[in-house]
């Protein structure tokens, strides 16, 4: 049996509580099926504002399902949590093909990033069928090759404002599918941690000097996972910086909040 977002739990504390990488905050949370124009039905979850507008929406590609990568890898487990009710970010996730995490299993079949194509199409598509404003993808590790090889060209191009690419290890992605980039003039930031096992940051700059209008950022001690809640925060704070114009709190530089004063859940590990 899939697992049921609406089976979260929510209590009201007496005091704020610390944000910890197992707590929920309320949201609008929906088990989503996208369709594939080759036939596929990948499996994926919505997470919308309880309240209020959408200011951005994040379309997350997920990093290599071979090497244990899905909707539920922790990055974007925590932005589901998180990112609704603290900046007022939609956030679709979803298994491309023949990907499992406890949402279910999505049709299909590993493809090596080529039939992954049709997904990103119609994660996109879904996004735009909602009605979703301001659509970014959001790429970690193998979801970065499918935001760079596939983000700059239509269908897609058209209907992304950019894309924030988390640990690009650039082995799919060439050269070819930045000077896309570049062309397309969309914004791309970069976030490339210091012990990464792929790309480092001065590798990183080198090759996105491709693309004038990409920032790389180098983060100092993190690694290609962002394990550690001072690495993910970090991660969390840069992408709503980048997609939400000024930042959740109206200047550059969003630090988002590490207390909640409102109900909260307890996801289990």
């Amino acid at each position: 049996m899939s697992f049921d977002p609406a089976s979260y739990v929510f209590t009201q504390p007496s005091a704020p509580t610390a944000i910890r990488a197992s707590t929920v905050l309320p949201a609008r949370r929906e088990n989503v099926e996208l369709r594939t124009s080759d036939g596929h039905r990948l499996v994926g979850e919505l997470a919308v504002p309880e309240s209020g507008g959408i200011k951005a929406t994040l379309i997350t590609l997920h990093p290599l399902p071979t090497h244990g990568g899905f909707m539920d890898s922790h990055l974007y487990r925590k932005a589901s949590y998180r990112l609704p009710a603290l900046a007022g970010i939609a956030v679709l996730r979803f298994n491309t093909r023949g990907t499992s995490s406890p949402r279910g299993t999505s049709g299909g079949a590993f493809e090596e990033g080529i039939g992954e194509r049709l997904d990103v199409e119609a994660a996109v598509q879904f996004a735009v069928d909602r009605g979703l404003p301001n659509r970014w993808l959001v790429g970690w590790s193998f979801g970065t090759e499918l935001a760079l090889m596939y983000g700059a060209a239509e269908p897609v191009a058209s209907e992304i404002e950019g894309a924030v690419l988390l640990s690009p290890p650039l082995h799919r992605a060439t050269d070819v599918h930045l000077k896309e980039w570049a062309e397309s003039g969309k914004p791309l930031k970069v976030l490339v941690p210091e012990h990464d096992d792929y790309l480092q940051p001065a590798a990183a700059a080198t090759r996105f000097a491709l693309v004038p209008q990409a920032q790389v950022l180098g983060v100092d001690g993190a690694k290609h996972l962002w394990v550690g809640e001072k690495y993910a925060g970090r991660v969390l704070n840069e992408i709503v910086d980048e997609v939400i114009p000024g930042g959740a709190a109206g200047g550059a530089g969003t630090v988002l909040p590490q207390e909640w004063d409102g109900p909260v859940a307890t996801a289990h590990a």
